[in-house]
């Protein structure tokens, strides 16, 4: 070998080492419990948090569910007890109606105490008065009611017995039973609101 082909090597050299970091300490028992209580701590805050959060969402979520169902019950109730008032109301005139009308019938004068009434509300200065009832009513009270001046009587087959309507001029009355009944249940019921 040729001293051209070999190359002398020279070892490099050696720079002092920087000086080394000291190895952490691991953390003592009570650190690492420290350590733990203190995540443990943070992580229940944090989900008491959320969860009372999440939990107030739900019961405003379902309150106003609640709320829905009970207003769905009520609106129901409500024209229920409408429907039932008009129901009870038309059954109470029906039935007076009809013992009204057996009154009359056995006492005529009371229904000429009516025609009266109805008479004197339209005053004594209107002369056009016609007077409908039935004609078996108007039969029986002709000899009442041929002293009235000014008043056509006419036969009304429309009208039930204790029945009447009056119209003059500016007036008309509609003696019906059924527009008598509920005249006086609106009163009652009126006054049963007022004095509430």
């Amino acid at each position: 070998m040729s001293e051209a082909a070999v190359l002398r090597w020279i070892a490099p050299g050696f720079e002092p080492l920087p000086p080394a970091e000291p190895m952490p300490q691991p953390p003592s028992v009570e650190e690492l419990q420290a350590i733990t209580d203190a995540a443990y701590q943070d992580g229940f805050q944090r989900g008491h948090a959320d969860g009372f959060a999440s939990g107030q969402a739900e019961v405003r979520r379902m309150a106003a569910q609640i709320e829905g169902i009970l207003d769905s019950f009520t609106r129901p109730l409500a024209r229920l007890d409408g429907e039932v008032a008009d129901a009870l109301a038309d059954l109470a005139t029906r039935i007076a109606g009809t013992l009204v009308g057996q009154a009359y019938r056995a006492d005529p004068t009371l229904l000429a105490d009516l025609v009266r009434d109805a008479l004197d509300a339209v005053g004594t200065s209107t002369r056009d008065v016609e007077l409908r009832l039935h004609p078996d009513d108007l039969g029986l009270l002709m000899p009442h009611l041929m002293t009235l001046d000014g008043v056509r009587l006419t036969g009304d087959t429309t009208l039930a017995r204790g029945e009447l309507r009056l119209h003059s001029e500016g007036m008309r009355i509609d003696g019906t039973l059924d527009a008598r009944l509920k005249a006086c249940l609106n009163a009652i019921l009126d006054g049963s609101k007022s004095a509430a």
